[in-house]
C-alpha cells in the first residue's frame, strides 16, 4: 500500500515537472517566433547640454567581449551567475536555494537573478517591484535567450551595468584606472566586479574598506569555481591599487549630481515609455550650462576650505526655471546623496524677503519702523518667545524696514509676522511655489521650518523675474534615437506677485551690502561688496546648523547651502566662505554684462527718495543717504512711520 502511495506522488511530481517543461518550451518557442529585440544601445541614453552638445552617455563606449579582460568576465560570471552558460535564462536550483535560505532566516538574504535577468531589468527606466513589471522582465529574459547567444547577452550586460554612476565596463575602466577594459589586471577586475551589487557601498572611491571586503568574496568565488588559484587571489587582494582617473572624470565630482537629478525627472515624465526597448534609447536635452557648472564647482573648491562641511548649490534662469548648474555635495565619489534635491533644512533668515513682501503688500514701506531691542513676546497660556539678534546687537530704538533687512534684525521680523497675522507669510510662500506644511509659530519669521532647496529656488525665482511663479526643471526635451519628440517642456508662468512691490523689495535686498548702513551694526553681506561689479538682491541666513545664501538679478538666481549631514554646529568662518563662494559664482557667470542688462527698470509707478537708512526719514543735509523706492504717494514725509503700538502682546526687558 505504501509503495502504491509513493508511486502516486512520484507520478504527480513527474507530471508537474513535465507540465512545467512543456509550458516553458512552449513559451520559449513562442518567444523565438517574436521579432528580435534590438539590444545594441537599447538602454542607452545620451545627455545634451543647453547648447545641444552631448556631455555624457550611459553606454557611449560599447566594446566586444574580446576587448574585455578575461579576469573581469570570469569575476562577473563567478560572482553573479556561475551557471550562466548552462541555463536558459533562469537558474531554478539557485531560485529554490534562495527561497529556502530566505524562508529559514526570515530575511531576504539571497537573490537569484541571472545575468540575463539583470540585463532585462536594465532595459527599463524604473526599478519598481510590481508583478506587472516582474512579468515583463521575465518575458524579456526569455526573448533574449531565444534570440541571442550567451556571449551577446554577457557583452550587452557588461556594457550597460552600473559601476558607481559610471555605466559600462569600458567607461568604468577609464574612470577608475584610466585604462582600457581589456587591460585590467586581476586586482583591478575583481574590485570593479564588486561594485554593481551595491554601487553606493562598494565603490572604492566611496568606501575602500567595503570594496576590499567585497573583492575578497569575489576572489574566493573565482578560486572555488576554478578560474584562479589561491596564490593568485592572495596576490590580487594584497595589490595596492592606484585610482588614476582620466582627465574628464574630474568633471564628475559634482556634475554627476546634476545627471542624477535629470534621470529622476525623466522617471516622472508620463509620456516617456518605461522600457528602453520601446525607444531604442533616448536623447535627453537638458538645461546644463557647462560654464555655469564650472563656475559653481571652481568657486566651491576655492572658497569652502573646511573639508568636513557639505554643500549644495543651484544656478537657475529665473525667466524660465531652467536649472543651469547644480551640486548636491562636495564630491559625488564620496556621497551620492543629493542635498539640493532631496534634503530639507532650516532656511533661517532667507525666508524674510517673503515676509517683507507681504508687509509691503499690506501697507509697509521701506521707512516703516519698529523698535529693535531685547524683547520677550507674550502669548495666551503664559507662553513666551524671546528671539535674539545675531551677536546680540540691537539699536535700542526704532529702525526702518530697510535697516531691518540690511542687518537681518530678528526682532523686527517677529514683530512684522505678528502684526500681519499667522497666515500672511505661509500665503506668500504658497503663492511662489512652497507647498510645505509649515507651523505658523512666531519662529517661522526666522526660518525655523525645514524647506527643500529647490522649493526655495522657485520662490526666489518669482522675485527675480518680477512676480511670476516658476518651476525649476532640468529637461527641456526628450527624443528617441531617431529624433522623434517624446516630450518637450512648456513653461507655464503664472503672475503671482505685484511687479511694483517686487521692484521695491529687490532694491531693499541691495541694502545687505550697502556701506550707507554701517552704523551700530553692519550689513550682513558687506564683507563681499568689494568683489561685486554688478548689482544684486541678496539675502543670507544662518541657524546653528545651516548657512544659506540666495541672490539674484534678472538673469540668474544662485542659491547655496553649507552645513553638516549630522547637524553639527556651523561657524562664522563657514558663513564667510559661503558668501565668497556665492559672489564668485555670480561674477564669473555675468562676466562682460552690465547692470543695464542685468538689473531691473524702475516701474513708472515707483519713485526713488534719498533716505536716512536707520530712521527711514527723508535725508537731511549732511546726513548719509540711501536711495530707497516707494509706490508714488507713499514716500515718506518728515515724520517717521512706526507700528510698535499695534502689537500689544510685546513687553521689553
Amino acid at each position: 500500500m505504501k509503495k502504491k502511495k509513493s508511486k502516486k506522488w512520484l507520478f504527480i511530481i513527474l507530471g508537474f515537472i513535465l507540465l512545467f517543461v512543456f509550458i516553458y518550451f512552449g513559451i520559449y518557442l513562442y518567444a523565438k517566433m517574436q521579432p528580435k529585440l534590438p539590444i545594441t544601445g537599447a538602454n542607452g541614453y545620451h545627455l545634451y547640454d543647453i547648447n545641444e552638445n552631448i556631455y555624457t552617455a550611459s553606454s557611449n563606449k560599447n566594446v566586444s567581449l574580446d576587448d574585455i579582460s578575461d579576469y573581469l568576465i570570469n569575476a562577473t560570471i563567478s560572482t553573479e551567475d556561475k551557471n550562466f552558460y548552462k541555463h536558459q535564462g533562469f537558474d531554478y536550483l539557485r531560485i529554490l536555494k534562495a527561497m529556502f535560505v530566505n524562508i529559514k532566516s526570515g530575511e531576504n538574504l539571497q537573490g537569484a537573478s541571472t545575468i540575463t535577468q539583470q540585463f532585462a531589468k536594465n532595459l527599463f527606466l524604473e526599478f519598481d517591484k510590481t508583478w506587472d513589471r516582474k512579468i515583463k522582465e521575465a518575458w524579456i529574459t526569455i526573448r533574449l535567450e531565444a534570440h541571442y547567444s550567451k556571449d551577446d547577452i554577457l557583452e550587452g550586460y557588461l556594457n550597460t551595468i552600473n559601476y558607481g554612476g559610471i555605466f559600462g565596463i569600458e567607461n568604468a575602466s577609464k574612470y577608475y584606472f584610466n585604462k582600457r577594459a581589456k587591460d585590467l589586471n586581476l586586482a583591478e577586475a575583481s574590485i570593479l566586479a564588486g561594485i554593481p551589487k551595491n554601487p553606493s557601498r562598494y565603490s572604492p572611491l566611496i568606501d575602500e574598506e567595503n570594496a576590499k571586503s567585497r573583492q575578497r568574496i569575489i576572489l574566493d568565488s573565482m578560486v572555488k569555481n576554478g578560474y584562479i588559484t589561491e596564490a593568485q587571489a592572495d596576490e590580487a587582494y594584497n595589490t595596492k591599487l592606484n585610482y588614476e582617473k582620466s582627465e574628464n572624470s574630474d568633471n564628475l565630482k559634482m556634475m554627476m549630481y546634476y545627471q542624477d537629478a535629470v534621470l529622476d525627472e525623466l522617471k516622472s515624465i508620463k509620456t516617456i515609455p518605461s522600457s528602453f526597448l520601446d525607444t531604442g534609447g533616448l536623447k535627453i536635452y537638458t538645461n546644463l550650462d557647462l560654464g555655469a557648472q564650472k563656475a559653481l564647482e571652481d568657486s566651491a573648491n576655492k572658497n569652502i576650505t573646511n573639508d568636513e562641511i557639505q554643500m549644495a548649490g543651484v544656478i537657475m534662469d529665473p525667466k524660465t526655471g531652467k536649472v543651469l548648474a547644480l551640486s548636491g555635495g562636495r564630491d559625488y565619489n564620496k556621497s551620492q546623496y543629493n542635498r539640493a534635491t532631496m534634503a530639507k533644512r532650516q532656511v533661517g533668515s532667507t525666508i524674510k524677503p517673503f515676509l517683507y513682501y507681504s508687509a509691503l503688500e499690506n501697507g509697509f514701506t521701506p521707512s516703516t519702523t519698529f523698535t529693535s531691542e531685547k524683547t520677550t513676546f507674550s502669548f495666551s497660556g503664559n507662553k513666551t518667545y524671546t528671539p535674539k539678534n545675531y551677536n546680540d546687537e540691537y539699536a535700542n530704538g526704532p529702525i526702518s524696514l530697510a535697516a531691518a533687512i540690511s542687518y537681518s534684525d530678528n526682532i523686527y521680523a517677529v514683530k512684522t509676522h505678528l502684526f500681519l497675522g499667522d497666515e500672511a507669510l505661509p500665503d506668500i510662500l504658497r503663492r511662489v511655489g512652497i507647498n510645505e506644511k509649515l507651523n505658523t509659530l512666531p519662529s517661522l519669521a526666522l526660518g525655523a521650518e525645514e524647506i527643500n532647496m529647490m522649493d526655495m529656488m522657485a520662490a526666489y525665482g518669482a522675485l527675480a523675474n518680477e512676480g511670476y511663479k516658476v518651476k525649476p526643471y532640468f529637461i527641456s526635451k526628450v527624443t528617441d534615437m531617431e529624433g522623434n519628440i517624446l516630450y518637450e517642456y512648456k513653461p507655464n508662468l503664472e503672475n503671482v506677485l505685484n511687479k511694483n512691490t517686487v521692484y521695491i523689495l529687490n532694491e531693499l535686498l541691495t541694502t545687505t551690502y550697502a556701506s550707507e548702513f554701517k552704523d551700530y551694526n553692519v550689513p550682513t553681506c558687506l564683507s563681499i561688496a568689494s568683489k561685486m561689479t554688478h548689482k544684486y538682491a541678496i539675502k543670507s541666513g544662518t541657524t546653528n546648523t545651516d548657512n544659506l545664501i540666495f541672490g539674484y538679478n534678472k538673469d540668474l538666481v544662485v542659491g547655496i547651502w553649507t552645513g553638516y549631514d549630522d547637524n553639527k554646529e556651523v561657524s562664522s568662518k563657514d558663513s564667510s566662505n559661503l558668501k565668497n563662494t556665492w559672489v564668485d559664482i555670480m561674477e564669473k557667470c555675468l562676466e562682460g554684462k552690465t547692470d543695464e542688462e542685468t538689473w531691473y527698470e524702475t516701474p513708472s509707478n515707483v519713485v526713488g527718495v534719498a533716505i536716512d537708512p536707520i530712521s527711514g526719514k527723508v535725508a537731511s543735509d549732511g546726513s548719509k543717504a540711501k536711495i530707497l523706492y516707494y509706490i508714488k504717494g507713499t514716500e515718506p514725509t518728515l515724520n517717521k512711520i512706526s507700528l510698535d503700538e499695534a502689537i500689544p502682546t510685546v513687553k521689553t526687558e
